[in-house]
This record gives C-alpha cells, structure tokens and sequence, in this order.
C-alpha cells in the first residue's frame, strides 16, 4: 500500500474522532505485514486519564483481530475540520512505548501527515531512540 492510500484511511478515521475537551481530531491507518488495514480515531473521556489515541486504538483493534506485525502506519491530526491540517502530529509517548511492542523499531515506518499530498515519513527507532521492547526482556 502507497502512504498516500494509507493517509486517506487515516483522513476517513479521524472523522469518527471524539474529541470535544481538546478539539484536536486524530485518525490514523495502520498496515500489518500481511497487508491488511486497521484505523482508528482519539476517543476522549471527562476524565482524562481514559482517554485513548487514535494510533493506539488502530493497533489495538488489529491485534484484537490476531495480527502482530506492522509495516507502517499513517497518522493526521488537528484541529481543522476536513483532508487537510496545518502540523503534523507525531505519535505521543504512550503510543511509541505500543509500537514498540510489536513493532521492528529500524524498519517500521511512521508517517505523519498534514494532507494526503504533505507528509513525512519516520522509521520508529528516529521517533523513539534507545526504546525499550521485548528484547529488553529476553
């Protein structure tokens, strides 16, 4: 799959986010190793704390459907409303820590974007140096 078709899975996620305390709208697409497509969209909650963002609940829907390796995924999020925004918006800490854990830090790519024609790409081990995954462990 292109970024550019896994960006416009991300632009669909996000319009299901829930976001009314920050009003800053996340959707993200990610690709297993087979080639099959999770999304997913922040889901806010009252409390904070329960909270949930848009690269984890994709990653946790796909992992929920048996898969445990990642190509890439694509990430867009804003506060503008449509296929566009102005930043890009990188993965918080909490969703680096989740790739880790299924994730090849070296291969795996993350791309962030602000449209499906503007993006930047990122292997996992740029965004998240001297991570710590199941290798530590072993």
């Amino acid at each position: 799959m292109t970024n550019q078709e896994l960006i416009k899975s991300a632009v669909e996620a996000r319009k299901n986010a829930y976001a009314p305390y920050s009003h800053f709208y996340v959707g993200a697409a990610i690709e297993t190793e087979e080639g099959s497509v999770y999304t997913g969209c922040n889901i806010e909650n009252a409390a904070y704390g329960p909270s949930n963002c848009a690269e984890r609940t994709a990653i946790f829907k796909a992992v929920s459907e048996g898969h445990r390796k990642f190509r890439k995924i694509a990430i867009i999020g804003g506060h503008e409303a449509g296929d566009q925004v102005a930043g890009f918006a990188t993965p918080c800490g909490v969703c680096r820590q989740v790739m880790m854990e299924f994730c090849e830090p070296s291969h795996f790519e993350i791309v962030v974007a602000k449209s499906v024609e503007e993006f930047e790409t990122y292997t996992l081990q740029k965004l998240f140096p001297e991570g710590f995954g199941p290798a530590n462990l072993s």
